[in-house]
């Protein structure tokens, strides 16, 4: 047994002189690139639970001269603020931005690995810790960590880039708290999710199929958090898809099927850096409500079932997230190949928004759901474009 864990031990260590942010977390990963970073930890939200936010001020050459426009990065499903700034310095869009002159801020939703905390609740006892689906961190965590920052900053306004479930929570605060479009400048949408009858993952078609019958799906899913992150799973993901090792083709495709095959965008050497904090941790009720949205073709709150739904809603149906609320500007950046982000569900949905800033579909048709954050040629493809964008409303 000892020679075993010594195997692993040197295993860890050479990987880690090959790539140094293995094994960092979001704060030393920034840290090592240079990058000032501030931890702004337990953001309270209104029913208890303590969000932890990133903050990297300035780039690494453009230090003082007051203040700066303010960058809110909202990171996906299991993900984290680590999504910002895995690709390092010359392909992160934290970095990119911050040396452009904003001020970033990088949040964490509930339940991930920096915001698994709540005032009553123990996530590793309390079903009641997981009751919540990304409705809660749209209408609730979102709202909480804008004003943080703008306490803060001092700055009314900020620049919102989500990716995924980052923009599937903006597009619920916008919608069930209207008030919070005036602090929006302009939002940047990457890989927008709203609508997702015509999305073609295989697992969220399976999950959708199923997602009433309680038994298979925590059977299957887990019984209140989904996928939580491990020193086991994290160390077995940086040994697996190390370099040197032949299956490495295998991590990479896990990674492509929650978005698309694009091999040619795909830098394997990047996923050991990627598994050392992903998957950082969600609700199986995140899944669930994804589930409902393939299922029913509505953008639309979850669905207790009839008796439930009754009782929470007066109705037997989930009530539909009112778009025409979303009056802050948003950009939307889609692409072909995106299993998630189907181009007609995309396109659905802009034809909704009553003050859509860009339609942008990337020139890439193999550009997938992935590619927003670890695509080798992403700021050509994505950020530059995005950039531009925001300068016009600065």
């Amino acid at each position: 047994m000892k020679s075993i864990f010594g195997v692993i031990l040197l295993a860890t260590l050479a990987l880690a002189q090959q790539l140094p942010d293995v094994g960092l977390n979001t704060i030393q990963m920034i840290q090592r690139q240079g990058y000032p970073v501030e931890e702004h930890t337990n953001v309270q939200t209104s029913d208890g639970y303590l969000l932890d936010l990133h903050r990297i001020p300035y780039g690494r050459n453009n230090a003082g001269g007051g203040s700066r426009p303010v960058a809110f990065l909202m990171h996906g499903l299991l993900s984290s603020s680590a999504d910002w700034v895995n690709m390092g310095a010359d392909k992160s869009l934290a970095y990119q931005l911050a040396d452009e002159g904003y001020d970033v801020w990088m949040g964490n939703a509930r339940g991930n690995t920096w915001s698994r905390k709540h005032i009553i609740y123990n996530p590793n006892r309390d079903s009641e810790f997981w009751d919540f689906s990304w409705h809660e961190i749209g209408s609730i965590d979102l709202p909480t960590m804008i004003d943080y920052v703008v306490g803060v900053t001092g700055q009314q306004q900020v620049f919102y880039i989500g990716h995924s479930q980052g923009t599937t929570s903006f597009f619920v605060m916008t919608s069930e708290r209207p008030e919070y479009n005036s602090r929006i400048k302009l939002m940047i949408a990457l890989a927008p999710i709203a609508y997702m009858s015509n999305m073609t993952n295989p697992f969220f078609q399976l999950l959708s199929l199923f997602h009433n019958t309680l038994e298979w799906v925590l059977g299957f899913l887990g019984v209140d958090e989904f996928l939580p992150s491990s020193d086991l799973f994290t160390l077995i993901g940086q040994i697996a898809c190390n370099d040197e090792s032949f299956v490495q083709g295998v991590c990479a495709s896990i990674f492509f099927l929650i978005g698309g095959w694009n091999s040619a965008q795909m830098n394997q050497t990047v996923i050991p850096v990627v598994t050392t904090n992903a998957p950082a941790g969600s609700s199986t009720k995140q899944f669930i409500h994804y589930a409902q949205e393939v299922s029913s073709g509505h953008f639309r709150q979850f669905d207790y079932g009839l008796i439930l739904n009754l009782i929470r809603y007066g109705s037997f149906s989930p009530p539909d997230y009112n778009i025409q609320n979303i009056r802050a500007p948003v950009g939307l950046f889609y692409s072909a190949n995106d299993w998630l982000a189907a181009v007609v569900d995309v396109h659905q949905f802009a034809n909704q928004l009553p003050n859509l800033a860009l339609r942008y579909l990337v020139p890439d048709p193999q550009f997938n759901h992935l590619d927003y954050l670890f695509a080798i040629d992403v700021r050509e493809l994505c950020y530059n474009r995005a950039l531009a964008l925001m300068r016009q409303y600065a």
